[in-house]
């Protein structure tokens, strides 16, 4: 083991087993999941179970209206592959439409904010392609905890209170869904989404009868008649955004027609004898490959998360590699580009400029050919309006909540492996019940995905018609030797790449189990552009759990950082899980904070 020990008591045990595993971020998915492995199915049967069970029982952070990313691999073909849910713009989501609206950024919540949503189709094209089971068969779980009810999780109910106001004076489509009899849920109360279970049962039906393919694309052609019919009559008529205004959405019937959920080749590096293996960078995926070769350099001492220079190294780093996101990631990276900023001459570039102090600036790289690199206008403050407006996890933040119902939204994770070597690690998200009005006929929300696409004509994620925005949703697949080994992600949308980072450093330089790093304080920068409306940055913002000690703590803050402390159990929701191709052991490990996360298999 290259760090010191973890602590010997774990929060929860590392499961091991031959059969089957799950993590996810809500026990009923997990359990769910599960359920379809003991049944027979398959891991992509038992994640897209699970992945329409969390559309219905955490709708604080995730929803049908939402988007998706996940990295795969089968038993046939280790080759990692990245399922693409990420709709794109509207056809009418221009930068000129959106300032003569009088915005200068996308608002945060509300349907002007709305790209397609590309989650459901994802996950039918995965079902389609990779699992076993007939359509109705994996709904079945969903459409029971929608019909006949769930206890409702206490966060969803103080979601609902941070919104109440808004949801009574303005968007009372959600006040009728989520305060049915005026007041908000309590925690443990059972509820229903009905009106979704009814459309989730229109899709298993429209399946029926047919082969298992086919019935699967026939309700993929359902959901989209459905869907862009109702959400363009619902968004047409002006609401109130997250700018404390009212404004129309643009998405149309054509633009959820037009748009088809892929795979693609996976980015992948090396790193310490592993292959890690993101999305392009039209996520932020490339994010932890650039940190992982400027870290590369170092050595093993350096890499520590809960020491001093171990710490500061990884957050310097972590600053390096998002300033490289937000001057060069978008939809149209060319091979050559990214090939050039994930190359180890360009990490020890950036690797040269960590030094003793924390950095207070915003560095992106220079690229050989390439005009000088662009950054859109960076802000310490920004007067919020209204509404659901972002993913960061964390409770300190001061935009958290505020009496004019300004909350946060978050993401979902899920990771399965199967007996067979089937993997997957996916990340949903988007649709939050707080991001815009319910849609009655639907019973759910657009997403906000376009608040991360900049009003910023020579910025790589600009906002343009047809084009996806740079999201943060952003899962892992780690292979040793050609196999994949784990699967790992987290919510948290900036923070997601960065706690994940933390945990592959722990586990396959440090040595730890998951389990033990899942369990380990965590911390990160907030010296960035934040990808999430209002889009603020804190010049040598780091966050930290106070686990991490006073001592290491005061070293950061010596060191320059602008530290603030989130507690105990705070930062990350990492959940992962683990196949040894050797042994055809199986493991998984999840999240402790917030008492959510939950882990089975055997």
């Amino acid at each position: 083991m290259s760090f010191p020990p973890p602590p010997t008591h774990l929060t929860r045990p590392d499961l091991s087993g031959r059969f089957g595993m799950v993590a996810s971020t809500h026990w009923l998915a997990s359990s769910s999941a599960q359920a379809v492995l003991e049944r027979g199915g398959n891991a992509f049967d038992a994640a897209t179970a699970a992945a329409f069970v969390l559309h219905v029982v955490e709708p604080h952070l995730n929803g049908p209206g939402g988007d998706m990313t996940a990295v795969f691999a089968t038993a046939d073909d280790p080759t990692p592959v990245v399922l693409m849910g990420q709709g794109p713009a509207p056809a009418a989501a221009t930068i000129a439409h959106v300032r003569a609206e009088g915005l200068d950024l996308v608002p945060g919540a509300g349907a002007l904010a709305a790209a397609v949503p590309g989650a459901v189709d994802a996950w039918l094209l995965l079902l389609r392609d990779h699992g076993t089971w007939a359509l109705g068969d994996v709904l079945e779980y969903a459409i029971d905890y929608a019909l006949g009810g769930h206890p409702v999780l206490r966060n969803v109910c103080t979601t609902i209170g941070q919104v109440e106001q808004l949801f009574r004076e303005h968007w009372t489509t959600s006040a009728d869904r989520w305060m049915p009899e005026g007041r908000i849920p309590q925690p443990g109360e059972i509820v229903f989404s009905r009106t979704y279970g009814g459309l989730l049962r229109e899709l298993a039906s429209a399946a029926a009868g047919l082969a298992r393919e086919a019935g699967i694309d026939a309700a993929r052609a359902l959901w989209r008649e459905r869907v862009g019919r109702a959400a363009e009559d619902f968004a047409r008529t002006p609401h109130r955004h997250s700018d404390g205004a009212d404004h129309a959405g643009v998405i149309t019937a054509q633009d959820v027609a037009a748009f088809e959920a892929s795979c693609e080749p996976a980015v992948s590096i090396e790193f310490r004898g592993h292959t890690i293996a993101k999305t392009g960078p039209w996520g932020q995926g490339p994010v932890l490959l650039q940190a992982l070769q400027i870290l590369d350099g170092f050595d093993d001492a350096r890499l520590d998360p809960s020491t001093e220079i171990g710490a500061h190294t990884i957050l310097e780093a972590l600053k390096l590699a998002l300033a490289d996101r937000d001057a060069w990631y978008g939809e149209d990276v060319d091979p050559e580009l990214l090939a050039h900023l994930l190359s180890e001459e360009y990490a020890a570039e950036r690797r040269a400029l960590i030094g003793d102090a924390a950095s207070h600036e915003v560095r992106p790289g220079t690229v050989p050919g390439r005009p000088e690199p662009h950054l859109p206008l960076l802000r310490e403050t920004y007067e919020p309006g209204v509404g659901g407006v972002g993913e960061p996890t964390l409770k300190v933040d001061a935009l958290e909540t505020d009496a004019r119902g300004v909350t946060r939204g978050d993401t979902c994770h899920l990771d399965v492996v199967d007996r067979w070597g089937n993997i997957v690690s996916a990340t949903p998200s988007g649709g939050w019940l707080q991001s815009s009005p319910e849609i009655p006929e639907l019973g759910f929300c657009l997403g906000t995905r376009l608040q991360m696409s900049w009003l910023d004509e020579r910025s790589p994620s600009r906002l343009r018609p047809g084009r996806r925005p740079r999201t943060t949703l952003t899962p892992t697949l780690v292979l040793r030797d050609g196999a994949p080994v784990i699967a790992l992600g987290s919510p948290g949308g900036d923070q997601q790449d960065q706690w994940q980072l933390l945990m592959l450093l722990r586990v396959l330089v440090g040595g730890y189990t998951p389990q033990q790093a899942i369990d380990a304080p965590a911390l990160h920068t907030t010296s960035m552009h934040g990808s999430f409306w209002p889009r603020t940055w804190t010049p040598g913002g780091a966050v930290v759990e106070d686990r991490l000690g006073a001592e290491v703590i005061a070293g950061l803050e010596s060191r320059g950082h602008v530290v603030t402390r989130a507690g105990d159990w705070a930062l990350g929701r990492l959940s992962a899980v683990t196949r040894d191709p050797a042994s055809g052991l199986l493991g998984a490990a999840a999240n402790p904070r917030g008492a959510q996360g939950y882990a089975v298999g055997r």
